[in-house]
């Protein structure tokens, strides 16, 4: 069953936004594991990345509640003045949560952390531009029905790094282009 979410995972189709390479996996974690990391771009300049990491352990694992795990970090800059909103982080979540509703990807056991950071440089550094950033630190067990299996919290993972990052998502029923620009991270 890993063999096949994992053949799924890297036979995706992309959208072209997104700059796509498979990754080391984390080894303690579970028996069997696959990660991917991702740049997503606009007009030729990053505008947010993220990983995603499914975890399989065929006797299960009583804090997943299930035998496999997905394990997500996506990041991207904000406007200064979303970092200010108290209700950021309530929102973030709701990408994630929505994103997987939106493809019908069931799951259980979801946790996770919205961090909004801020920074301004001073002194010697005052010439280094400010930074409003937010990551979404997640994780979640798929409940992978028979049919679209694991493909649904993928596409949900993908629509999460391109909600994240500002770009609008693609209308139901519309399948990307791909513009063959896997393996190149910077």
């Amino acid at each position: 069953m890993f063999d096949d979410a994992a053949a799924t995972l890297l036979a995706m189709v992309w959208r072209p936004e997104l700059t796509m390479e498979e990754i080391p996996a984390p080894q303690r974690i579970a028996p069997q594991a696959i990660a991917v990391a991702a740049d997503v771009d606009e007009a030729g300049e990053e505008v947010g990345n993220g990983r995603l990491v499914l975890l399989h352990d065929g006797d299960g694992n009583p804090a997943w509640e299930g035998t496999f795990r997905c394990v997500t970090f996506a990041r991207a800059s904000v406007d200064p003045e979303m970092v200010a909103d108290p209700l950021l982080a309530e929102v973030g979540w709701s990408w994630l949560v929505d994103a997987l509703s939106r493809h019908d990807a069931e799951y259980v056991a979801p946790s996770g952390t919205v961090t909004a950071v801020s920074s301004q440089s001073f002194g010697s550094m005052e010439d280094v531009p400010g930074r409003a950033e937010i990551e979404i630190r997640a994780s979640w067990t798929p409940v992978l029905a028979e049919g679209r299996g694991f493909l649904a919290h993928i596409e949900a993972w993908q629509d999460l790094l391109c909600t994240i990052a500002g770009l609008p998502l693609l209308p139901e029923g519309v399948v990307p282009i791909p513009l063959h620009r896997t393996g190149r991270r910077r």
